[in-house]
């Protein structure tokens, strides 16, 4: 547009001293010399207030098509090389000049239009006096310029949250996802920025999904233009968050994947981490996770895993996460060399999320294959985790115990794990101020100390060796379980005292018979039936086996029974009296709960929304999942 004051000049010359003098107004006449003598002083010239608005104002409202022709390329000029607040004496011109015939003054005064939208204010007011209307009507003007700028000054108001609800009902995304697929690469690139711009509502979503924008979206993911690519990946990304959208790019689209997969080798960066993330977005659903891998999507995710630009490392490690999250999928990303990098991004310091994301991976690694236990801990995650646990932050830590905690399922690992030395890290964060971490840590000790087929040879000096140390040792944090208002705790403490002392381990025993901190408040137990659950916490014992109930499948509805059949067998070990008769048997393992890579504070929670949120999260193989 450098060249539309020359045309005004230009334009204003010919009239001011040859044909067009006589037939135009006085005001215009007055109008067209103000302007000349403004231009030629421009770069002083405030053309937004006063006289230069005035004589453009003039000019604009004239009938005289040259001369809007003349004003609308003066705006279009002057709002190029400066954008600011304006009032709707500004607007109101250049709104007129946008219900013009002319095809040249709809293309100028759009594009005048769309340089002002780029402020923030503007963007509300432009909206606010109706600019939509003509702007959708020029989005259907046959002419390729107009199209072009009207769609990119739509895009520049698509960017305010409180236009975006207005433009969906405005009737613009019909017309928006026609110009998407237009053969001019401009219009194509403004159109589908527009659209991205529009998905960051679940309304505006659907009524982009109802206008027919997903196979449009679809198809361009192979355009050869970047941003094309960039536009319409992010928006499907978008649209896959949320469930029902991804039912139906299942039903319409089975393409759509093996194209995401493909854009992860797109030579531009912005392109790859999209790709990533909008197959995260998909890989919600199960249906989606095995695809990826069907599609030979974990190379290039995990060559984005290793890279060293951070959008890259992101958006790969949430998306390897989702896909962890199907059974099927836990040995081949093993297999495809996974294990190494995520241990790597464990110690990732500058980024919370990759860390958690690394070791939530992990996690969902180990939920469900011994083979694939004893490869994490061969890999050297419980080293990395024992380094790492006690300095990375507490949505780290929760995952970091988890993890540890599902390992510890592992009657083959136990006894190396003891031996790494965990539980001295494990201790500490029983302690901690996350009701979760104190779950997942308690609920890793407990599963340290269980063994469904114990024999003599089994060692539990490593219990012993950290009884008073560190920081109050086992005994503390039993003690501090046992006195918890919170059931959970509670369970988890008595459960785990009755693992101990089923070891035979002498001096075991004798510490626990000896502590005048653990009996009474376990004799207190045997009997008390009253309980206020105040977290949640995140190692409910769970039972794997039939024959063996869980707290969440006593009888009692509440757990308690279940608290009180385990106090009174640990009196039993204690006094040598005969235990009453069971409420239900005492599980075999202790699962970590619903860590998903945040904090969670349930205080106040009613008992029922305790058990179950705690239901949930131990359905069936303590997965994580990340949306």
């Amino acid at each position: 547009m450098g060249s539309l004051f020359s045309c005004c000049e230009s334009c204003f010359q010919s009239r001011s001293s040859q044909s067009y003098e006589p037939l135009l107004l006085e005001n215009e006449r007055e109008a067209v010399a103000d302007l000349l003598q403004y231009l030629e002083n421009r770069t002083t010239t405030n053309f937004f207030t006063g006289s230069p608005l005035s004589a453009l104002t003039t000019l604009s409202f004239s009938d005289n098509v040259d001369l809007q022709r003349s004003a609308a390329l003066a705006f279009a000029e002057i709002t190029e090389k400066e954008v600011r607040p304006v009032g709707r004496d500004t607007l109101d011109p250049i709104l007129f000049l946008l219900s013009s015939h002319d095809t040249e003054v709809q293309r100028a005064a759009s594009a005048a239009l769309g340089n002002l939208a780029v402020n923030t204010e503007n963007k509300l007011l432009i909206v606010k006096l109706g600019g939509l209307e003509p702007l959708i009507r020029q989005m259907l003007s046959p002419n390729v310029e107009v199209q072009c700028n009207a769609v990119g000054c739509v895009t520049n108001l698509a960017t305010h949250d409180d236009n975006k609800t207005k433009i969906a009902k405005s009737g613009a995304l019909v017309p928006l996802t026609r110009l998407a697929r237009s053969k001019d690469m401009r219009v194509q690139r403004n159109a589908t920025g527009a659209l991205l711009n529009m998905t960051h509502s679940d309304e505006n979503r659907q009524q982009l999904v109802n206008a027919g924008a997903i196979p449009v979206l679809v198809g361009l993911l192979n355009s050869p233009d970047t941003d094309v690519q960039y536009y319409c990946t992010t928006a499907l990304s978008n649209i896959a968050v949320d469930g029902s959208n991804r039912k139906k790019l299942a039903q319409s689209e089975p393409k759509l994947v093996l194209s995401l997969v493909q854009l992860m080798e797109s030579t531009s960066l912005k392109v790859q981490c999209q790709a990533a993330l909008a197959l995260r977005n998909l890989a919600s659903d199960e249906k989606y996770q095995l695809e990826i891998v069907k599609a030979d999507g974990l190379q290039p995710l995990l060559r984005l895993l290793q890279s060293t630009y951070l959008p890259l490392i992101l958006s790969s490690a949430a998306c390897v996460r989702n896909v962890s999250i199907h059974p099927q999928n836990e040995s081949p990303i093993i297999e495809s060399g996974f294990l190494q990098p995520l241990i790597n991004l464990l110690s990732f310091k500058d980024n919370e999320e990759v860390q958690c994301h690394a070791i939530s991976t992990l996690r969902n690694l180990a939920a469900s294959s011994e083979k694939n236990k004893l490869a994490i801990v061969k890999a050297g995650a419980v080293h990395s985790i024992k380094e790492l646990v006690l300095d990375v932050p507490m949505n780290v830590q929760s995952e970091m115990t988890a993890c540890v905690a599902v390992l510890a399922l592992s009657d083959d690992l136990k006894g190396q794990l003891l031996e790494m030395g965990i539980c001295e890290v494990l201790i500490p964060l029983t302690n901690s101020p996350s009701s979760e971490v104190q779950g997942n840590s308690a609920a890793a000790l407990g599963n340290l100390s269980s063994k469904d087929g114990r024999t003599a040879s089994d060692d539990y000096s490593a219990f012993n060796d950290v009884w008073d140390n560190p920081e109050g040792g086992m005994h503390q944090y039993l003690h501090r379980f046992l006195t918890s208002p919170d059931a959970t705790f509670q369970h988890i403490a008595v459960w785990t005292i009755v693992q101990l002392l089923e070891s035979g381990d002498p001096q075991l025993m004798s510490n626990i018979r000896s502590s005048n901190q653990l009996i009474p408040n376990v004799r207190e137990l045997s009997v008390s039936r009253s309980v206020t659950p105040t977290s949640s916490a995140g190692g409910t014992p769970r039972s794997h086996r039939s024959q063996a109930r869980s707290y969440q499948e006593t009888e009692t509805g509440d757990g308690q029974g279940e608290i009180q059949e385990l106090a009174r067998k640990i009196l039993f070990f204690v006094d040598g009296d005969e235990p009453a008769a069971p409420v239900g048997s005492a599980p075999s393992h202790a699962q970590p709960g619903s860590s998903v890579g945040r904090e969670s504070n349930t205080s106040g929670m009613d008992h029922e929304e305790l058990r179950r949120s705690v239901r949930d999260a131990l359905g069936g193989s303590s997965r994580v999942t990340y949306h």
